[in-house]
């Protein structure tokens, strides 16, 4: 298949959203596929090499183009989109269109299916309750208008009904969704992924006399990473270690000033963000890998983040939020001790119990390493795939009966991760 993916990101992004954005192009270009990403030029002030940044081996049939920007933010996303629009024509460019920005498949979604390629969205979150949460989430977010939160509703309505294929990443928003705007054909469920060492192999846990417990992403409220450095403070013989923060935003800041107010002091590091490859040797160096997101409505319902994944192939025992998001991957005592959520004595008391009940940590760890293959970036681009074959095959047999409606699929709701 030749697929156009596209992503109104400035790229290398050393975001999430970048780094799932090109493991996922390359697997799905590793298994023969022709895949052009489509995106926004490298603002760093350095032409830097996006396979190099994201430590993976250039591949002939991965291409990226960067539509040229310049002006305003608005000038920009008009001239993504019509890029964009005027890719998209059947037979010149690409049997699938593949997006996770609910603003460009809506656009796509207009034109007339004859004149454009298939349409696959890939959804991470219901959009209208994503925005009313940030303000909570973000702490310096605006408080949307209750027009912008229409015009969102009305805008996942559309992609939900009219899209060729739909992408969740997980089964709680396909669920949320079907439920809002009633069921459709043609969606899976794919989570996030791992990239695993060709020789990794599982080391059982052996504690130092000062543990250390390591998060990585984001920094912001909603993460809970604030909540971690409460419970490293009620457990005096544990060390701490946050990775990620981007210098340019105030969470690294202010979670190196809680730190000061909270007296932790030599025992807590802030490696700030790193690149991409980096990741995983930090994760080594851990005894305990903590997921500390409170409880609200994105964490609880939407996330798939990708330390999750990171984490299960670390084979580190990992404590995490017990939330229904995570549920879907990590089980309570058997591959991750779950604990009440937005609670930093709960996080304290479960870190607590795997560095004090080794047979626990080994048990866990060693299933969550084991259940890593599960979550490969190779997994996610076969799911895909699986996904955007039904919907060649759907498109051209609409083709050969000129359009006429078929007998639709039978039903048999999102496809398991």
């Amino acid at each position: 298949m030749r697929l156009l993916y596209f992503a109104d990101i400035r790229f290398p992004l050393e975001r999430a959203n970048g780094i799932q954005t090109m493991q996922t192009c390359h697997a799905l270009a590793a298994r023969g596929h022709a895949v052009a990403l489509v995106v926004r030029p490298d603002s760093s002030g350095e032409d830097r090499d996006a396979f190099a940044f994201y430590g993976l081996p250039p591949i002939d049939t991965l291409s990226i183009r960067r539509v040229p920007q310049e002006g305003s933010a608005t000038r920009r996303r008009l001239r993504y989109l019509t890029y964009a629009l005027g890719s998209a024509a059947v037979g010149r460019r690409a049997d699938i269109l593949f997006t996770r920005d609910l603003g460009v498949a809506s656009a796509l979604l207009r034109m007339p299916r004859a004149l454009r390629a298939a349409v696959v969205y890939e959804s991470h979150g219901f959009a209208p309750e994503v925005s009313r949460a940030l303000p909570e989430m973000l702490g310096n977010a605006d408080e949307p208008s209750r027009a912008k939160l229409q015009r969102l509703e009305k805008r996942e309505r559309g992609v939900w009904r009219r899209a060729d294929g739909y992408v969740t990443i997980t089964s709680g928003l396909a669920l949320e969704l079907a439920s809002r705007f009633g069921t459709r054909e043609r969606i899976a469920v794919v989570p996030d992924g791992v990239r695993l060492a060709p020789d990794r192999r599982f080391q059982p846990p052996s504690w130092r006399p000062a543990p250390l417990v390591a998060y990585a992403g984001h920094l912001y409220p909603w993460k809970g990473a604030d909540i971690l450095l409460e419970a490293i403070g009620r457990l005096t013989s544990v060390r701490g270690l946050l990775v990620g923060g981007h210098p340019a935003e105030p969470d690294l800041a202010r979670l190196r000033r809680r730190a000061e107010e909270l007296g932790l002091g030599w025992r807590m590091t802030f490696a700030g963000a790193v690149e991409p490859p980096r990741v995983s040797a930090l994760l080594d160096s851990a005894d305990v890998l903590v997921l500390p997101n409170p409880p609200t409505p994105v964490s609880s319902r939407y996330t798939s983040p990708l330390k999750l994944f990171e984490y299960l192939a670390a084979g580190k025992p990992i404590v995490a939020s017990d939330l229904t998001s995570f549920r879907e991957v990590l089980r309570h005592e058997e591959n991750s001790l779950l604990v009440e959520a937005g609670s930093p004595d709960a996080l304290a008391a479960g870190i607590r119990r795997v560095l004090s009940d080794r047979e626990l940590a080994g048990r866990i760890a060693r299933q969550a390493f084991e259940e890593a293959a599960n979550y490969t970036w190779e997994r996610r681009a076969e799911r895909l795939e699986g996904l955007c074959a039904r919907v060649a095959r759907r498109r051209s047999s609409r083709a050969a009966t000129g359009g006429k409606k078929q007998e639709p699929e039978k039903p048999g709701g999102p496809s398991a991760p």
